[in-house]
């Protein structure tokens, strides 16, 4: 007969789950490119990334807040007057009962009595001392004194150990001396080891003897010290936290815990030995509690470890100390203070960080910076470009005209379509995809099918059509100014990423072109600082790229100019630059002459004009007729999907072939083509 197995199932509490989705970058690297592209530097752009969170996690600025509002609340909810309240309230009880007692006697003692009850001091501390050779008559009087005794002892030990309190309830008188002999050995054990003698036999005979005592089980003295040294500084922390005046009760009512002072003798020696064997805890600090909720001194005790918890989080979840690194936030407290979805959250980014650092997407320069590496950049790139093909898919009547033929002779090989293809489509192999895709799903082909842009393949060519292609990238300072900086970079890297990774015979370079133009590479134009310099030298820039173009006389120039302003300075014979605002003459006949040599090498030539200045808007339209050119003048989000998409019509073999073939209207009507 098989016996059955009862299962139980429950959380996994073995660490990560095993079973939990790795990590999503993506969002991660679009939001730390975006902060790059602005000017952070790599290392402070992830920080910035995990202060904010993603869409659906919490990021440490959120946990850091709720840190905040839970230690606000804890102070607002408290204050450090319980023990007190409770004594108040026995002492009270006991002397009611008494005087109904002594209210049924009438024997001469009986008024005597009264005369001292009346008479008791107006500090509970103080009456409380003065009944403590007090004859009560009634057992319920005498039995709610002594509960005042009980409950010092057992606040004083809960202060230091803490469910001391509920442990002791009830407790016998061999209960009590079962504690005293705890504490007469444990402070023998911290003295040895405060005097260096070896103490790890006397440990392990103490733990034998006392570890009820101690539920978390310390391994070693270590262990045992650092829990009794911040539950001790915690109480300490407490003391310093109360008026003069209820340190003053509290010290009078001590001497009555138990009944006996041999007590607090021990626990005074205690806190002298932790404070000299743990200096580095917090002894000296205090609070201000502002609620009406009263603590106890052992739930004080616990409310300010509460709080040094919460501290010790706030500075951990901060990140803002030299080497700082998720994994130093302690999840244990965070889960503990906060619940386990914080936990949770605060895990997820230390995964994230985790992640971010070990997947090859930062990498260290040789000056020890963090930068993005090639692969964070094909990334970025390529998330960019999704978003440009969302762009330009998404307006209607807007349709890439691709020209059979363009990409050379066709060399039988299929291959599946990506965006940017301008190969012809394999109609046969499209359809059959669809069909099987169709019948893999559940459907039936005799019913029709519908085509996904899954199923279409695309046929590959001998050869296609090389470009040599120059974005001119406008790096003045107005660029930057006016919130232009970040789209103009997002729009290089998706261009670069587009022929980098779908048109790999185009030849691309960047010019980035200020006071002076240069030739940058992706890295360094995503990466560039806004500077303040004045000047916008388009005359360079055309040097530059009409030079890129005569490298490569098979391919056909296009050039791309993004700009927010008119040239203010050029090149002279000499090298020097000259600047003049506004533009001077001379720097306008240089530039055009430049311009005039980019169309007389056959460049299709498309300015992408930033901003609403209408003097730039004449002045870019005169330049563009010159040269049979196209003016663009697309919103900031639009600017990415416009350039692309005239690259895409310019490489054609045709001036006018492809996408940007009519009127585009970029930005709500403002767009005109010349």
């Amino acid at each position: 007969m098989t016996s059955r197995v009862n299962t139980r199932y429950g959380r996994y509490d073995g660490g990560p789950d095993p079973l939990a989705p790795p990590v999503d970058l993506a969002e991660a690297l679009d939001a730390i490119g975006e902060d790059v592209m602005a000017g952070s530097s790599p290392e402070r752009a992830m920080r910035e990334f995990l202060r904010r969170g993603a869409m659906n996690q919490q990021g440490l600025d959120d946990l850091a807040r709720r840190v905040a509002e839970r230690r606000r609340e804890l102070l607002q909810k408290h204050n450090l007057d319980g023990t007190m309240q409770q004594v108040r309230e026995l002492l009270d009880r006991a002397v009611l009962e008494e005087r109904k007692q002594l209210a049924r006697d009438l024997d001469d003692d009986a008024r005597f009595a009264e005369m001292r009850i009346e008479n008791l001091p107006a500090s509970t501390a103080a009456a409380v001392s003065e009944l403590g050779d007090y004859p009560w008559r009634s057992s319920q009087a005498r039995a709610d004194y002594e509960q005042i005794k009980d409950l010092l002892g057992r606040e004083m030990l809960d202060q230091r150990f803490a469910g001391m309190k509920q442990a002791l309830e009830n407790a016998t008188d061999a209960d009590r001396a079962a504690v005293n002999e705890m504490l007469k050995d444990l402070n023998a054990l911290l003295e040895a080891h405060r005097l260096g003698e070896p103490t790890d036999e006397q440990f392990a005979d103490f733990m034998n003897k006392h570890g009820d005592f101690f539920p978390d089980q310390p391994q070693n003295i270590d262990e045992l010290l650092d829990s009794l040294a911040a539950r001790a500084a915690a109480a300490q922390r407490m003391r310093n936290s109360m008026t003069q005046e209820q340190r003053d009760e509290l010290d009078a009512l001590a001497q009555q815990a138990f009944g006996s002072p041999d007590l607090m003798q021990s626990l005074g020696q205690l806190d002298d030995n932790l404070q000299a064997l743990r200096p580095g805890e917090d002894w000296g600090s205090g609070e201000s509690f502002e609620g009406e909720q009263g603590l106890g001194l052992g739930d004080g005790t616990g409310v300010l470890q509460d709080l040094a918890d919460l501290d010790q989080l706030a500075d951990q979840l901060s990140q803002s100390y030299d080497g700082a690194r998720m994994d130093d936030v302690d999840l244990d407290k965070l889960a503990r203070q906060l619940g386990d979805e914080a936990a949770v959250d605060a895990r997820t980014l230390a995964a994230l960080e985790k992640a971010l650092r070990q997947s090859g997407l930062l990498k260290r320069s040789s000056d020890g910076q963090l930068k993005l590496s090639p692969k964070a950049m094909r990334q970025l790139g390529k998330a960019l470009l999704k978003d440009v093909a969302e762009r330009l898919s998404g307006r209607a009547g807007q349709r890439d005209q691709r020209q059979a033929g363009a990409a050379g002779e066709l060399s039988g090989v299929t291959r599946e379509w990506a965006f940017g293809d301008t190969e012809p489509w394999d109609v046969t192999r499209t359809v059959t995809n669809a069909v099987l895709r169709t019948v893999g799903e559940g459907g039936s082909a005799a019913r029709g099918v519908r085509l996904n842009i899954r199923d279409v393949e695309v046929t590959e060519t001998e050869a296609r059509t090389q470009a040599a292609v120059a974005l001119l990238a406008d790096t003045s300072f107005s660029m930057a100014m006016d919130g232009r900086w970040v789209p103009m970079k997002r729009t290089a890297l998706a261009l670069h990423h587009l022929i980098r990774s779908r048109f790999r015979g185009d030849h691309l370079q960047l010019i980035g072109f200020g006071r002076n133009a240069q030739v940058m590479d992706i890295e360094e134009l995503t990466a560039l600082d806004a500077q303040y310099e004045k000047g916008t030298n388009l005359h360079h820039a055309l040097l530059l790229a009409n030079r890129h173009f005569r490298k490569h006389p098979n391919a056909q120039p296009v050039l791309l100019i993004v700009t927010d302003g008119e040239p203010t300075s050029h090149l002279e014979p000499d090298g020097e630059t000259w600047f003049d605002y506004p533009p001077h003459p001379l720097t306008i006949a240089h530039t055009i002459r430049e311009l005039d040599a980019s169309h007389r090498l056959g460049a299709k030539v498309s300015f992408f004009r930033l901003g609403d200045d209408p003097g730039l808007a004449r002045f870019i339209d005169q330049l563009a007729h010159r040269v049979d050119g196209r003016v663009v003048a697309p919103e900031l989000d639009d600017l990415g999907a416009a350039v692309v998409g005239s690259y895409l019509g310019s490489r054609g073999p045709s001036s006018r072939g492809g996408y940007g073939s009519s009127p585009r209207d970029w930005s709500g009507g403002r767009s005109s083509w010349v």
